[in-house]
């Protein structure tokens, strides 16, 4: 379980998280939504230790982070795995050897090992025999598949997801969409999502929280979420549109 109790930060002078609370339900996709601006990339980077509060604490399965540092750090990060919003691939190498690279890094696993692992992951994500190919010779959604399974394929009880449909056409943000849920339900690890994707993240999310200010200002169930009375929820979440998914409040509503 991650649980984030009174977290501040400050960045540049400005005060960027205000004192966060916030607990990510264990084997749970939890999406956290926000203006830009909000911190939400911020507080993924608190989560894994890529940032240290200025006050706070983060707990991971019962260990506090906050001011880990060195192997302490290292042995807590082994239960995560990140995705990012470029999907942060190695141009300069295959996908499978992107793929890989966890494994003959940080795993120091070899040979076989290494390619059935790989190819596994590859075909999960639907890129099968897709190995040999180069970043630069994916499409967008391609190259968020490939990320997708470097990250499975440490097998990791956390995946962090920072805007994972970033650059994407409507069609490809979903079938990028559908297949995190997939993976999620699949392996059950604990999903932890920052999206701008309103109101897509409601129809697969089963918590959604709202940073604002620097705080998380409602968390819920995904379906109690959108019944939310607050005025100013509202307007931020059915700002999108009067189109939303099936069984979803309108924005005229």
């Amino acid at each position: 379980m991650i649980k984030l109790v009174g977290v501040e930060k400050t960045l540049g002078g400005q005060p960027v998280l205000r004192g966060v609370d916030l607990t990510i339900p264990e084997g749970k996709l939890t999406t956290v939504i926000g203006g830009s601006g909000s911190g939400k990339s911020v507080l993924l980077k608190h989560m894994i230790g890529l940032m240290q509060p200025d006050r706070g604490e983060i707990w991971i399965d019962g260990t506090d982070i906050a001011h880990l540092k060195g192997k302490a750090l290292n042995e807590v990060r082994k239960k995560f795995a990140m995705l990012f919003q470029s999907a942060a691939l190695f141009d300069s190498m295959t996908v499978f050897e992107n793929v890989a690279f966890p494994l003959r890094e940080k795993l120091r696993l070899k040979g076989e090992v290494v390619t059935r692992r790989v190819e596994e992951k590859l075909g999960q994500v639907g890129l099968a025999g897709m190995g040999h190919k180069f970043p630069a010779e994916l499409s967008g959604g391609m190259r968020k598949r490939a990320g997708l399974a470097r990250a499975l394929v440490m097998e990791p009880e956390i995946i962090l997801f920072d805007e994972p449909t970033t650059g994407l056409d409507p069609l490809l943000a979903k079938s990028i969409h559908d297949l995190i849920v997939a993976m999620q339900q699949q392996f059950k690890f604990t999903a932890v999502m920052v999206s701008h994707e309103i109101p897509e993240i409601f129809g697969l999310s089963d918590y959604v929280a709202m940073l604002k200010n620097g705080r998380i200002i409602e968390m819920a169930p995904s379906n109690e979420f959108v019944k939310t009375t607050d005025e100013e929820i509202r307007e931020f979440i059915f700002v999108a549109g009067t189109v939303t998914p099936k069984g979803l409040p309108t924005a005229s509503l």
